[in-house]
């Protein structure tokens, strides 16, 4: 079974985050792997840390929204429509504090109806859940709802 190699989708990804939102440049999300499925991120926990010296709540809510949004941008991407993606609703559940740098995981599973939707309908919501995973267990759960348009070329 053939690989795909999706290394130029993550450079693209990691400068349109850089140069267009400034905050993950300062909080030092990175990219750590794609494999068309599950995008996974991290961050050091140093620049996102809080009085207590874990992370800070907004800095794990920022890296889980962002982590989706680059989700649906990568998708979007390997369709190969060009599309507008807001965040239209998200909310998230704090497990236990971090106190090592920031790993983030989104899948993107069973969404075909909303993929349908977007190239028939020309527009979507996606339901996606990014979870910070800390000691093999999940310190917070983000649950995201993307908005996404389909621009047409």
């Amino acid at each position: 079974m053939a690989t795909t190699d999706y290394s130029s989708l993550i450079a693209e990804l990691q400068d349109i985050w850089y140069e267009k939102i400034p905050l993950s440049k300062s909080m030092e999300l990175t990219i750590s792997s794609f494999d068309g499925v599950q995008l996974v991120t991290q961050a050091r926990l140093e620049p996102n840390v809080n009085v207590h010296g874990t992370a800070f709540a907004g800095s794990l809510y920022a890296i889980q929204a962002l982590t989706g949004w680059g989700m649906m941008h990568l998708q979007t991407r390997i369709l190969a429509i060009n599309a507008s993606i807001l965040i239209a609703h998200g909310d998230i559940d704090y497990a236990a504090p971090v106190k090592q740098d920031i790993t983030a995981v989104c899948e993107f599973f069973n969404l075909e109806e909303a993929v349908q939707d977007l190239i028939e309908k020309q527009k979507a919501r996606f339901n996606l859940t990014c979870s910070v995973i800390t000691d093999n267990s999940r310190a917070s759960v983000f649950n995201g709802v993307y908005a996404v348009k389909n621009l047409g070329q």
